[in-house]
């Protein structure tokens, strides 16, 4: 083996590491989100702070963490950001209180700025060779397998360890993880500088925050309120009105905390709006899914009377299934090119979800409609962010990496809003059906995540073919608008 590939392996090896972290932090908890409210002495309603908190925490620190890894060097923010997951982590385990615990919660959304950044060093480490793009997806691919395999192994070591140890033991258990890999990427990983330059752009950081908490506050406001209420509205009217002076102030930066320009090009923005529209299903979609799975038709007409073991199961199924999509991205690529195989994971989300419509009745069915979304999804996730590497020249990789992932998050924000809203309950104070969902809610949901991802499909058609040709675009853009 090659100097080269060999420090290439050893790098990619303990990325692994961290992303095994990852899978552990989306995994661990979800079994045993009702002891935690137990423990907190809340209601298990209120657990949906800790995913609203987070989705905000994590739209607002990946634009300028990925613009710092530009300017400061890749490896030197992922120490920071697994510093800072690591501190909350830690903070989770011995939180007092139910506002600690949401704080705590909240700042480990600082974990989503990971794999954009890990595939920025892959993309950055193998600048110069013929190959790669095909070693950075490749890269990817192992990368986000080594993810959904560790969500997998997260999930049910929790189930089976939380009658075992107390709650305190049960939470330290992520924060010891998250504390290993830190030193990992610290000494493991080598820092190179980055290859931007200029200021960090404070009122640009000031406008898009505020921004981005008018709009996520408005669309969580929406879920508390109701779209009958004009708060929400008014907030999100808001946080929309903000753009036009935030792009008028980005587009008059040579160093801008967010590339519009770069955005805006052909080889970059259907892969933007592509994550953004995933985000509707891979992060809206999942709490619907198992809540209907646990209704029980006998009272409402619908749903799989499921227990939380075959929850575990479903949501097991379509995690491999990602896994798989994800690490047969290298072979898919091949045999289609690049723009096809975005195209072909967007196409197998979206007839997964659509499949849901008529197909709904049976465990067997909703296996098979989850597994059919899950090639496609994992296909996505790993090959969106080395598609905006791709594109981007190699001072904006760690920008344009990092915005799939923002994207995708204010995508996932929106559709738990619109999800929330559609799953409402009835509102019947007797009879059976108290407390459930229409089943005319869960329709909206999968209707929406059908045609996200088929919307997604068509904009990835304008992309250009090959990585080589999205370069050339990406260059073009820039002399354009410069």
């Amino acid at each position: 083996m090659s100097a080269p590939a060999s420090s290439l392996l050893r790098v990619v090896g303990f990325l692994v590491a961290l992303e095994i972290a990852s899978g552990v932090l989306q995994g661990y908890y979800t079994p045993v989100y009702s002891d935690i409210a137990d423990r907190l002495g809340v209601a298990d309603a209120d657990v949906n702070w800790f995913e609203a908190a987070q989705l905000l925490v994590s739209a607002l620190c990946v634009p300028p963490l990925a613009r710092l890894a530009d300017v400061w060097g890749h490896q030197r923010v992922l120490v920071l950001a697994t510093a800072v997951t690591a501190a909350a982590s830690w903070a989770v385990a011995f939180a007092p209180s139910f506002g600690t615990f949401l704080v705590a919660w909240a700042l480990q959304g600082f974990y989503v700025v990971w794999l954009p950044l890990e595939v920025a060093v892959i993309h950055r480490r193998t600048a110069g060779s013929p190959r790669q793009h095909l070693l950075t997806r490749r890269a990817a691919a192992v990368l986000v397998g080594a993810l959904e395999i560790a969500v997998i192994a997260g999930a049910l070591t929790s189930g089976v360890l939380v009658t075992a140890i107390g709650m305190t033991g049960l939470l330290t258990l992520p924060a010891i993880v998250v504390t290993i890999v830190l030193v990992a990427v610290w000494f493991g990983v080598e820092h190179v500088p980055g290859e931007s330059s200029g200021g960090h752009d404070l009122a640009g950081l000031g406008l898009l925050t505020t921004l981005l908490v008018a709009v996520m506050g408005g669309l969580f406001a929406l879920r508390l309120l109701g779209p009958t209420s004009p708060v929400p509205w008014l907030l999100v009217v808001l946080g929309l009105a903000l753009l036009v002076p935030f792009v008028r102030r980005e587009r008059g930066l040579t160093e801008p905390l967010v590339d519009v320009r770069l955005m805006a090009v052909r080889a970059m923005w259907p892969v933007q709006l592509t994550a953004f529209l995933f985000g509707m299903s891979v992060l809206g979609a999942q709490i619907p899914l198992s809540t209907f799975a646990r209704t029980d038709p006998a009272v409402a007409g619908y749903g799989l009377g499921a227990d939380a073991a075959f929850v575990s199961v479903l949501i097991g199924a379509y995690v491999i299934c990602m896994a798989t999509g994800a690490l047969t991205l290298p072979l898919t690529s091949r045999l289609l090119g690049e723009r096809g195989a975005l195209v072909a994971g967007a196409l197998l989300v979206g007839v997964g979800y659509a499949l849901f419509l008529p197909f709904h009745d049976s465990s067997a069915q909703l296996v098979t409609n989850m597994a059919v979304a899950g090639l496609g999804s994992g296909a996505l996730v790993a090959a969106l962010p080395a598609a905006a590497a791709a594109a981007a020249p190699p001072e904006r990789t760690g920008f344009a990496t990092g915005m799939t992932n923002a994207t995708k998050t204010v995508g996932g924000a929106f559709a738990s809003a619109v999800f929330a809203v559609a799953l409402a309950s009835t509102g019947s104070l007797e009879g059976p059906d108290l407390g459930h969902a229409p089943l005319g809610g869960y329709l909206v949901v999968w209707t929406v995540c059908a045609l996200a991802a088929l919307a997604a499909a068509v904009s990835l058609l304008l992309l250009p073919r090959t990585p080589t040709a999205a370069r050339a675009a990406a260059r073009a853009g820039d002399a354009a608008s410069g």
